[in-house]
């Protein structure tokens, strides 16, 4: 039997390291055991910690503050979901979905206050303003979660996901990849000779971008299809991701003048 040999990839905890510090939509899903029968509830905010706990602000009125207080040992059951939306405007925007289960508490206005500071260090956001003045801050203690993307679906531990580093373009992918949709057509079009035979009648995307490689998405009569262009080798810097996306084109005069890579 023959094996196939996929493209090199973040490892899943990357991957979802990664989702998580974009911070996309987020809502917290009702469970199996849920007598209550809730819908999902949309944070007033929500932030993912390196740990995997999960801050979320929700208006002192909503049930789930009261719920977890008169719950046995002050905590639910609970899960939340984290959506990876791309950053270009395609037909089905979300790239992957990361789902947090774990233990639902409600804190004390001490703790909260602390959480609410460590949460502003890194995302300032008014809304931690209101903490105390209508707003409630809950914590979600992890328990597991799982990964689903193009790559496949993966279940990780709490320590896995806490250990992983999330990918080093981050910061600017999206803009980059917003970037190379508007301003740069033609190479995005000239990228379809590494993508499959069956695939290029279809209109081509550009998806995501890690150190591994570039993803598009090729849009067709027959549905959507994600396809990753491996890099030569793992990409550190712009200059770096410069140097692998001529070779990808294949045409490196115009590349390298016309589309800049910067942080």
């Amino acid at each position: 039997m023959t094996e196939i040999r996929r493209p090199p990839a973040p490892s899943p905890a990357e991957r979802a390291k990664t989702i998580a510090v974009r911070n996309g939509p987020g809502a917290l899903l009702p469970t199996a055991g849920d007598p209550t029968g809730s819908d999902r509830v949309v944070p007033e905010l929500h932030h993912v910690h390196p740990s995997g706990s999960v801050s979320v602000l929700l208006p002192d009125d909503h049930p789930l503050p009261t719920r977890t207080r008169e719950a046995d040992r002050g905590e639910l059951a609970v899960v939340f979901e984290l959506a990876d939306h791309a950053p270009v405007d395609l037909r089905e925007p979300i790239r992957g979905l990361l789902w947090i289960t774990g233990w639902l508490r409600h804190l004390s206005p001490e703790s909260a206050r602390a959480r609410a500071l460590s949460i502003a260090e890194t995302r300032p956001d008014p809304r931690l303003l209101d903490l105390g003045h209508g707003l409630s801050l809950l914590r979600l203690t992890p328990a597991s979660l799982v990964l689903a993307d193009a790559e496949g679906t993966h279940s990780l531990r709490p320590h896995v996901f806490n250990a992983a580093a999330p990918d080093p373009f981050t910061g600017y992918e999206s803009g980059w990849l917003r970037h190379l949709e508007t301003d740069h057509a033609d190479v995005v079009g000239q990228l379809a000779r590494h993508i499959p035979e069956e695939l290029r009648g279809g209109r081509i995307r550009p998806l995501g971008l890690d150190q591994f490689g570039l993803r598009l998405r090729v849009e067709s009569g027959d549905g959507d299809h994600d396809v990753r262009l491996a890099f030569a080798k793992p990409v550190h810097s712009p200059a770096q991701l410069s140097t692998e996306l001529r070779r990808l084109v294949g045409c490196p005069f115009l590349a390298k003048n016309q589309v800049r890579v910067q942080p």
